[in-house]
């Protein structure tokens, strides 16, 4: 007990390492992507039990139960269906041996420990992963501006002076496809490859 919570004062119980490009290949998280829709990995954190594998359409978690057993969960986070927030990195105190990433994928938390060593390296996924919530929230606003344009546009429909010509139906469909276009596709950014290729330099 004695030496656990030492081990844990110290940040040394499971403090993560940045994998590098070429060790791609080698972790859990590789056999998981959707090599088949253009997905790769962008930028990799790995301690003793988990993976945290930051790919261009989403973060993949390797969740491990203990650093001892085999058994893992795979769990996935879309950035199409998540929003990135509350981005942050404390650094290490003169004591610590690790510095700490934080953010949040709507309301789940992560907190990620990381090797002080690797300081530069996580100011790069940082940057990529604000940037990320900001074009998110840009995304939602623009998705309830077409929200908001459907209900002004059934208020017309109501007072039956929609102008132009076709029946209801056609109306119908053609505003269907048109606020689906713009909810599912428009606005919905889901490949960041353009956020990490600027970002991140590993």
């Amino acid at each position: 007990m004695f030496k656990r919570m030492a081990a844990e004062a110290l940040g040394i119980s499971d403090i993560g390492v940045i994998v590098g490009p070429a060790d791609y290949g080698n972790v859990d998280a590789d056999d998981y992507l959707f090599t088949e829709d253009g997905e790769q990995i962008f930028f990799l954190i790995k301690s003793k039990k988990d993976e945290y594998c930051f790919t261009n359409l989403g973060l993949i978690h390797v969740d491990g139960d203990s650093a001892i057993s085999s058994k893992r969960a795979i769990k996935r986070y879309d950035y199409a269906s998540h929003q990135i927030s509350g981005v942050t990195i404390e650094t290490a105190g003169t004591l610590d041996m690790d510095i700490e990433l934080k953010f949040n994928l709507d309301d789940t938390k992560f907190s990620i420990d990381v090797k002080k060593a690797f300081i530069e390296q996580l100011k790069d996924i940082y940057k990529a992963l604000i940037s990320i919530g900001k074009q998110q929230h840009r995304d939602a606003v623009c998705r309830n501006n077409a929200l908001r344009t459907l209900d002004a546009t059934a208020s017309v429909h109501k007072l039956n002076i929609a102008p132009g010509a076709g029946g209801l139906v056609s109306q119908f469909d053609e505003l269907l496809t048109a606020l689906n276009t713009a909810m599912l596709d428009t606005y919905t950014k889901r490949d960041f490859s353009d956020v990490y290729t600027k970002y991140i330099h590993n």
